[in-house]
């Protein structure tokens, strides 16, 4: 599909790493917290809570670890005092940059968010700057080996997949976040297990980045403001020559 960046494939492989790690236990535990204090802690009257509760329950976040989300969020337990931001802006080369944000102090955030972009040749922007440019999407990552490409297309079309593509060892499907959990079951009732399972957003065009100093330079930028342990999500415009890449990655 048009739009797709290099950034949402690269984002697999650090998905992994944040895993192993905990970092994506936290950022979890964040998205519980922030789905029970606005509708309750009741996943069954709560559809939020209960897709959050299903997110970490796939990365094998113990039980304890969701109850005390769910009770900080809904005020049992201190620390629930989070809030939503999306923070807007652009890298190297006009690269449009959205980083979804979940802060217990907005002033803080802000201004650590506004030096990741300076350090690395960015500027933060105005709200509303970028955010037109992306579309939210579902997507799910599943290991090129682990099926058959028709097979895949036929499962997950029937389920009301957009697209389905291969990229490198990967297929991704895609799908509007309205049935992403239809689909998301029937590729886990097929016997698949996805690498990456989540709603994100896709840009609708892309900025080509043919020159590897300015490559490295927006790729600081994702890596610093994915590692900023208050952002939840970030999502970019650009795609990365394949030779760039190679000259990067061998340095």
């Amino acid at each position: 599909m048009a739009g797709h960046s290099h950034w949402a494939g690269i984002k697999h492989k650090k998905a992994l790493i944040d895993a192993k790690r905990g970092k994506l236990w936290s950022r979890l535990a964040k998205a519980i917290i922030v789905a029970a204090k606005h509708g309750g802690g009741d996943p069954d009257a709560n559809l939020k809570l209960r897709y959050a509760i299903d997110d970490a329950k796939a990365v094998s976040m113990p039980k304890d670890n969701i109850q005390r989300a769910i009770k900080r969020g809904t005020g049992e337990l201190d620390g629930g005092n989070l809030e939503e931001v999306v923070y807007e802006g652009y890298g190297a080369a006009g690269v449009a940059v959205l980083c979804e944000v979940l802060t217990d102090n907005r002033n803080r955030t802000a201004g650590e968010i506004r030096k990741i972009f300076e350090l690395s040749d960015g500027k933060l922007g105005s709200t509303g700057c970028v955010a037109w440019m992306f579309d939210s999407k579902g997507m799910i990552v599943i290991p090129a080996d682990a099926v058959e490409e028709d097979r895949l297309m036929e499962l997950v079309l029937e389920a009301g997949a957009e697209d389905v593509r291969r990229e490198g060892d990967k297929f991704e499907v895609i799908c509007d976040p309205a049935i992403y959990r239809d689909v998301a079951k029937a590729v886990s009732d097929a016997g698949l297990k996805p690498e990456v399972s989540e709603i994100v957003r896709l840009p609708q065009n892309t900025v080509d980045l043919d020159d590897a100093d300015t490559a490295r330079k927006v790729l600081k930028l994702m890596d610093l403001l994915d590692d900023h342990d208050d952002v939840q999500n970030v999502s970019a415009n650009f795609n990365v020559a394949d030779e760039v890449l190679a000259e990067i990655g061998a340095e």
